[in-house]
């Protein structure tokens, strides 16, 4: 699936519209840009844990999607999240790496950051079924 295609494809997400979520520039990479909505502490400012984690999540889901032959969405069973540092008022980034790839599972590793893909600011993993 071309790059055009999979941004029409997450543009049609609803909760990826409120999120902003756009890919990035290389394979498996993805941004958050910078939207108020996303706020979850206006005092700091700091993104919301629950939009971190809602970009991540859809992040590996559209990742399954880019890697496996299945055009269906895939099914989550289990996601877990991990945070790191405070996520500040600012672009963040994704990136996905498949950890194993089964005939119906698939689990995959993302990792968070913002300034320095070095310092991540939180880090996932995501179990999904997808159907043949």
């Amino acid at each position: 699936m071309d790059k055009v295609a999979l941004q029409a494809r997450i543009d049609a997400v609803p909760y990826a519209q409120t999120l902003g979520l756009q890919m990035g520039d290389e394979d498996g990479c993805f941004l958050l840009p910078v939207k108020k909505s996303n706020i979850g502490n206006p005092m700091l400012p700091a993104i919301h844990g629950g939009a971190i984690a809602g970009f991540m999540e859809l992040s590996a889901m559209i990742h399954v999607l880019t890697q496996s032959e299945s055009d269906a969405i895939p099914k989550v069973i289990d996601f877990s999240v991990d945070y790191v540092r405070a996520g500040k008022y600012q672009e963040t980034y994704s990136r996905c790496k498949l950890v194993y790839l089964g005939r119906r599972m698939i689990n995959v590793s993302v990792c968070a950051w913002q300034e320095d893909e070095a310092s991540p600011i939180a880090m996932a993993r995501a179990q999904f079924l997808i159907k043949e």
